[in-house]
């Protein structure tokens, strides 16, 4: 399979999650993709236990305030941009990309205080993508 070409910036959509247009920076640096979460919680119901989280932040165009709810999920050990080791929880869902759809795993993560509310990381890129760092959205959806 040739690989596609995208920018150092792309226009995604995560449907499970239902987040329709963001605009996700591309970090090959980064293991998994990462999104911005507030009001993270395990919660218990009945004999089971859930993370809920709200995507995004308030200021995002993207932000809806719905309350995303799992029972799969992990809690990993991350290396953080600072180099600090942080326990952080990581969940699979859709990414929509372009014309391409696929899962991919996603950590939660404050973000408040960066720039980009979304990373997609090497994992999700290898095998599929190659990044021209001089282009911004080259194959994500507009609109």
């Amino acid at each position: 399979m040739e690989k596609q070409v995208i920018g150092r910036k792309e226009r995604i959509s995560l449907p499970d999650w239902g987040i329709g247009s963001v605009i996700a920076k591309v970090d090959t640096g980064a293991y998994n993709c990462t999104i911005h979460a507030s009001s993270v919680n395990e919660v218990r119901e009945g004999g089971d236990t859930f993370l809920e989280f709200v995507p995004l932040a308030p200021s995002h165009a993207a932000y809806t305030g719905d309350k995303v709810k799992t029972k799969t999920y992990k809690v990993k050990k991350v290396k953080n941009s600072f180099g600090q080791i942080e326990k952080r929880y990581l969940l699979r869902t859709t990414l929509a990309l372009g014309d391409f759809t696929f899962p991919a795993a996603f950590t939660l993560s404050d973000r408040s205080e960066m720039k980009n509310a979304v990373l997609l990381g090497r994992k999700i890129l290898k095998g599929r993508f190659m990044v021209d760092v001089d282009k911004v959205n080259l194959i994500g959806k507009t609109g």
